[in-house]
């Protein structure tokens, strides 16, 4: 606990006898605290066979000997027994009622010196879970930032290799995995044919289809024109992007920056730019679309950005 204050020993006295009233049975008030501390061991000393008050007592003074180990422990009791407010599992017993009312009164004198513990218990609460919240977000960064790692690794690899055929059907892997990454939701139909990969992803509402090459000289117009036959007989919420890794002539960029722009060009460097943390793919793909809608240009890189 962040309050080094210590208990007040009235406090302490009201928790034992709170302890005692709110159950008659022991096998109650021993599931009651089994499933109220978050350390079980507490209780492995206590003997069940001995009366009730003698296992509340040595229970409490256990934990107030070492308060500076169970504080929370303690804060945890208090917060518990003091928001108790049902006793009807006394009053079915002999004497019940009474029993209900003596329960009810220890726990009303027991919250007199709860309400600042109650405080410092949802502080704590609040402060764990900020602290959760964090672990788990941290994490969650890292993760990403290992498999991006990986899949950075995995292309400077395939940038070297002299398996063509291979290359191929790990790139085809490589990217579903990195659009995976980035939410996009590649669909199942990232294949390879020859040295082209066919698939579709969702981003920001559109639907895309995608298309890819990796081959030694630059994409012409003839293929360009392929992708963009397939998109104009789609809905009108669809596009195209196409990656080429090592970029694309002239001729295909023009003959597609001309009337209705239904393709967006990504190149090698753009997905060296995404792999090396540079920026993210999602915010790239934004980019050059609302480049493309102001301009008509469709062919803009991570370099040209910076510009």
């Amino acid at each position: 606990m962040t309050d080094a204050k210590k208990l007040n020993p009235s406090a302490i006295i009201a928790l034992k006898e709170a302890l005692a009233q709110i159950y008659w049975y022991k096998k109650d008030l021993r599931s009651f605290l089994i499933n109220t501390l978050e350390n079980s061991s507490i209780l492995a000393n206590i003997n069940w066979d001995d009366y009730k008050r003698s296992i509340t007592d040595l229970l409490v003074e256990s934990l107030a000997r070492n308060e500076i180990r169970y504080r929370d422990e303690l804060i945890r009791l208090f917060t518990a027994v003091s928001s108790m407010s049902d006793f009807s599992h006394l009053e079915h017993l002999d004497d019940g009622k009474e029993k209900a009312i003596r329960a009810k009164k220890a726990v009303e004198a027991l919250r007199k010196y709860t309400s600042g513990y109650q405080k410092i218990w949802d502080e704590k609460q609040q402060t764990d879970e900020r602290r959760t919240a964090y672990a788990e977000k941290l994490e969650r960064v890292n993760s990403f930032k290992t498999q991006l790692s990986d899949l950075n690794k995995e292309y400077c690899q395939l940038v070297t290799s002299t398996d063509l055929q291979g290359r191929g059907y790990r790139l085809e892997k490589m990217l579903k995995q990195l659009f995976e990454l980035f939410d996009l939701d590649p669909k199942a139909s990232f294949k390879i044919e020859g040295e082209q990969i066919d698939g579709a992803f969702t981003f920001d509402s559109v639907d895309y289809l995608f298309e890819a090459k990796w081959q030694n000289e630059l994409v012409r117009a003839n293929a360009l024109d392929s992708l963009a036959s397939k998109v104009q007989r789609k809905l009108d919420n669809t596009l195209g992007l196409f990656l080429s890794i090592n970029g694309f002539s002239p001729d295909g960029i023009s003959a597609h920056s001309s009337g209705r722009k239904v393709l967006l060009l990504m190149d090698g460097s753009d997905i060296m730019a995404v792999l090396d943390g540079r920026i993210e793919l999602p915010e790239l793909l934004k980019r050059k679309r609302r480049h493309a809608a102001q301009t008509g240009e469709i062919y803009m890189r991570y370099q040209d950005m910076l510009g």
